[in-house]
């Protein structure tokens, strides 16, 4: 299996912690040298390990924002 290469050009926020410090972060990231785009993932302290996430466009992410804006909490 090939590396995943990645960087991380702007932290946004983070959503949560977990008792084993691991954060669920939004961030602004580029794979394997690509053009950024947001992403939701779990990473470890030192952003070398990370969990399964979902990457969104800046078009999706607006959209997203849209519905959750719409929802009642």
């Amino acid at each position: 299996m090939s590396d995943i290469k990645f960087e991380i050009k702007e932290t946004t926020g983070v959503l949560s912690e977990s008792a084993k410090g691991w954060k669920k972060e939004l961030n602004l990231i580029s794979w394997n040298d690509k053009e950024a785009k947001y992403d939701i993932r779990d990473w470890d302290t030192e952003h070398k390990k990370m969990g399964k996430g979902v990457t969104l466009s800046v078009e999706e992410l607006k959209k997203l924002k849209d519905i959750l804006d719409e929802m009642e909490l």
